[in-house]
């Protein structure tokens, strides 16, 4: 491949052979460990988070039910074909690809390493500040159930990334969070069920329900745009190699499993809580859907706590890559990662990702803005524009023309994708620009 190098990897100057023939970077973490069953379910219930909380409002409400209903459904598709064609790529000329930016760094040269970086890591830091809001926003909603005076926000920010921080530094990589992939998926199905028996039960009760798209047209579309990004946050990641890197041989066959299994049963999950709530309240639902929930305390108390717990190992997988990126530049490789002189490293790169994270949310306190720019911004070219493009730079002319055509098809619409919806995000902000202030009690 033109301009293609091995130098163009994070860890230049350190490959290592792999016992099957290829070679990978070294990395600080554990790869080829896991079974694809593992990997799937990791991946089903870090989709089913406690981001599923604002979907109703941030996916159905703009769209209506029909447009709804087919975006979930057309997004959801493409984002698994997406994601199938780049578990496709996770080997190329001998080179096993743990890192989506080395990948990239290797077929168009380092700029595309230092582009596809950018993006990862914004929607990596965003996607942390995010689960931090979401976090805080359970804890204070808890607090308000016992109390008329509840604490103002920001507590709650500090209290959930202090919890964050200490379980990213007790459980450090994806496939040390095999322990905790049981408890947390019982908490994902106690807060679905409960949320679902209460979203039935007001649904049922609630005669008043407007499900009409508001707005001029000119608001509807660009909503509707947003809408579109939103789901694209809901359905994927921009970090496929990063998880694909612990799945074991064969890595490509297992990956696309685990696939299959995030976008059945683990797009059931989701997709169900957002088109409920919306059924249960119109466009009138909350972008917190337990700020609807009628029902006793108990129940409210449950859904929060829940959502909360689960919180803390699924935000962890969504910003592994970033410390598997500083372990790997600050460790050592030769020690466990439960050496003194990793420990301390980790403490340190681990407590600068969320004092940093912590101090951004609790001053901005209105992430929910962000993810729709997160989504067209950067997991639209990460998920859909850059695999075709590898694969069109990989297999050149020996694909035939309607591979090519296809191929060049995605990248144009996405690319149009990329720039509307990006267009909608950000005009998104400056409208609520007005409304926004720092270290705000939301």
């Amino acid at each position: 491949m033109a301009g293609s190098s091995s130098m163009d990897t994070e860890a230049a100057g350190q490959q290592l052979k792999h016992g099957s023939g290829y070679s990978i970077p070294a990395t600080a973490h554990a790869v080829d460990t896991d079974s694809w069953q593992q990997v799937g379910l990791l991946m089903v219930i870090g989709f089913n988070c406690a981001y599923v909380l604002s979907f109703s409002n941030l996916m159905m409400v703009p769209l209506g039910w029909a447009w709804g209903v087919a975006c979930l459904l057309l997004v959801g598709a493409a984002a698994w074909y997406a994601n199938w064609l780049l578990a496709g790529l996770h080997f190329v000329d001998g080179q096993r690809f743990i890192r989506y930016r080395d990948l990239m760094g290797f077929v168009f040269g380092r700029n595309m390493y230092y582009i596809t970086w950018f993006l990862q890591f914004t929607t990596l830091l965003l996607c942390n500040m995010g689960f931090i809001l979401l976090g805080a926003r359970a804890l204070k909603a808890i607090n308000s159930e016992f109390t008329h005076t509840p604490a103002r926000l920001q507590w709650f920010v500090t209290a959930t990334g202090f919890i964050y921080f200490a379980f990213a530094y007790f459980v450090p990589t994806i496939s040390a969070m095999r322990n905790w992939l049981a408890t947390s998926a019982a908490l994902t199905l106690a807060y679905d069920v409960a949320l679902l028996a209460i979203l039935i039960r007001d649904g049922k009760s609630n005669k008043q329900k407007d499900y009409n798209v508001h707005g001029t047209q000119a608001e509807k579309v660009f909503n509707a745009l947003g809408a579109v990004a939103a789901i694209v946050v809901c359905n994927t990641s921009g970090l496929l190699p990063e998880i694909q890197s612990t799945v074991r041989e064969p890595a490509v066959r297992g990956m696309r499993r685990a696939l299959l299994l995030q976008y059945t049963a683990g797009a059931a999950g989701y997709y169900g809580i957002s088109v409920a709530g919306y059924w249960a309240y119109g466009s009138a639902v909350s972008e917190y859907l337990p700020n609807e929930l009628g029902g006793p305390r108990w129940a409210a108390v449950l859904i929060n706590a829940t959502a909360f717990l689960q919180s803390i190992v699924s935000q962890h997988l969504f910003t592994v890559p970033i410390h598997e990126a500083m372990d790997t530049r600050l460790q050592r490789l030769d020690e466990g990662m439960f050496s003194r002189y990793n420990l301390t490293r980790r403490l340190c790169a681990r407590g600068l990702v969320f004092g940093f994270n912590v101090f951004v949310t609790a001053l901005f306190p209105f992430m929910g803005d962000f993810v729709n720019l997160v989504g067209s911004f950067a997991l639209v070219p990460l998920t859909f524009t850059f695999p075709s493009m590898a694969i069109l730079k990989i297999k050149g002319k020996s694909g035939g023309r309607c591979n090519r055509l296809w191929h060049w098809g995605i990248i144009v619409f996405s690319s149009v994708l990329c720039v509307a919806t990006t267009a909608a995000a950000v005009r998104l902000i400056f409208n609520n620009a007005r409304i926004y202030h720092f270290f705000a009690d939301m």
